[in-house]
């Protein structure tokens, strides 16, 4: 089966996606599950295992990041109901300023996704860019933007994070050039994205619609929780989960012992959300603890929806990994002699095609790695360079075959119009502004 009609096929798939959920009004589920197996049956698989790799592919993403989505969930409820987001956004805002609290939420972002996957990070995180929008009187769809591109960056071009981790071991890269590297490359990525979010995403008007104004809070509860105590429910994980990645550096800094056991286990994202979980409930007021276990039912019930859409996009995602489109590509590309931009193409392609950005980055890593010394990138910053133009290509682009995608438009009230708008149009400027800083960096060493 020719690569062209493959990726006919997968274009006009998203095409028909995006016309059935924003034209015709039908659940995303249904489309995303629909067209999964449509897409299956005309690329040549047989029907069982189409209908196999579907629900593989829905189960593996919910068992990635199902307990993470639910857990974030309940944390968000707990702090948007108890007036701890409002804290949060006060405190920010009174230290940045109202015309700052987009740029605020790029560089939270860009700090947390460096130990945090950007889907935990933006759960975690979205409820202070609810509240920040409902203070500082801006549209949700900008902070939300400006936090997605922060998370994004690093999450894509950082170690210790997966993918750049990976692609560093693929390619026997140096990790600490490759970090230092990554961090420079990282910022004007972000600094993209939060233009974009200010100049774009700007004109998308979504009210941050926050389940009570702070005096309604201070009149029930008598006064809102303490800064500390507010953030701590999103600190304590995001420290948590930050050990872990230390943990696990090759280095082995805290050892092999117990107690880096210790620390890799309580710095798994699940756990250390639970731990999120009882510290955000210690916020719940003497008054409201009969109502407890109600909150924590409405954080479940605020994921369902979420958890199902995921679900499908995962099993979308899984129906084009099982296709062989990394090998028609190999095919096409591998000779054009283009520099780093090779690396670029083949990431941006394969993340476009499939919608998992650390599979992007292991798959381009592992076809290029080979040919490094063929290609001339085999000095230490010429490996790092490919790292980033793949890290760059494994940003382009997220839409409705990727689980970060409807993390973002479901906690940010975004419609799928609004989502491809936003989300889809940030990553493409984020990651063709990253691979021109490489590309220009490439023609000097």
């Amino acid at each position: 089966m020719s690569a062209i009609y493959m990726f006919s096929v997968i274009i006009l798939a998203v095409i028909a996606m995006v016309l059935a959920i924003s034209k015709l009004k039908i659940h995303p589920f249904i489309v995303l599950t629909t067209i999964s197996i449509v897409v299956g049956l005309l690329c040549g698989m047989d029907a069982n295992t189409v209908i196999n790799t579907v629900k593989n592919g829905f189960g593996s993403i919910l068992g990635a990041i199902g307990i993470v989505i639910l857990a974030g969930t309940i944390i968000g409820t707990i702090l948007e109901k108890t007036g701890a987001a409002l804290t949060m956004a006060n405190s920010i805002l009174h230290l940045v300023g109202k015309d700052k609290s987009a740029l605020t939420m790029a560089a939270t972002g860009y700090v947390t996704g460096i130990p945090v996957f950007c889907d935990s990070g933006f759960v975690i995180l979205s409820p202070i860019a609810r509240a920040l929008a409902e203070q500082s009187n801006k549209s949700l769809a900008v902070l939300a933007t400006a936090l997605s591109a922060g998370l994004y960056a690093t999450h894509c071009l950082v170690p210790p994070t997966p993918g750049p981790i990976a692609m560093a071991g693929t390619l026997n890269a140096n990790l600490g050039l490759t970090i230092l590297i990554g961090l420079l490359v990282s910022v004007p990525a972000t600094m993209a994205g939060l233009f974009y979010a200010k100049k774009v995403a700007s004109k998308v008007d979504i009210k941050p619609n926050p389940e009570n104004t702070v005096e309604e809070l201070q009149e029930k509860y008598g006064k809102l929780p303490s800064a500390l105590h507010s953030f701590s429910p999103i600190l304590v994980p995001i420290i948590l989960i930050a050990f872990k990645s230390i943990a696990d550096f090759p280095s082995h800094p805290f050892g092999i012992g117990g107690f880096a056991s210790f620390v890799s286990f309580i710095g798994n994202p699940v756990v250390a959300l639970i731990i999120g979980i009882v510290i955000a409930g210690t916020l719940i007021p003497v008054s409201e603890k009969p109502n407890k276990l109600s909150w924590v039912s409405q954080g479940v019930t605020n994921a369902a929806g979420i958890l199902a859409i995921t679900g499908a996009g995962g099993a979308f995602g899984a129906i084009l990994k099982s296709l062989p489109i990394a090998d028609a590509l190999a095919g096409s590309l591998l000779n054009l002699h283009i520099g780093v931009l090779l690396p670029f193409i083949i990431a941006a392609l394969l993340k476009t095609a499939m919608g998992a950005s650390t599979v992007a980055m292991i798959v381009t890593s592992a076809m290029i790695a080979p040919l490094m010394a063929t290609l001339g990138f085999d000095s230490e910053i010429a490996k790092v360079l490919v790292i980033m133009a793949i890290g760059a290509g494994s940003m382009t682009v997220s839409h409705a075959n990727d689980s970060y995608f409807w993390v973002v438009s479901q906690f940010s009230d975004m419609n799928t119009r609004e989502a491809y708008k936003c989300q889809t149009g940030v990553t493409a400027i984020m990651g063709v502004t990253t691979i021109a800083i490489v590309f220009i960096i490439s023609l000097f060493v």
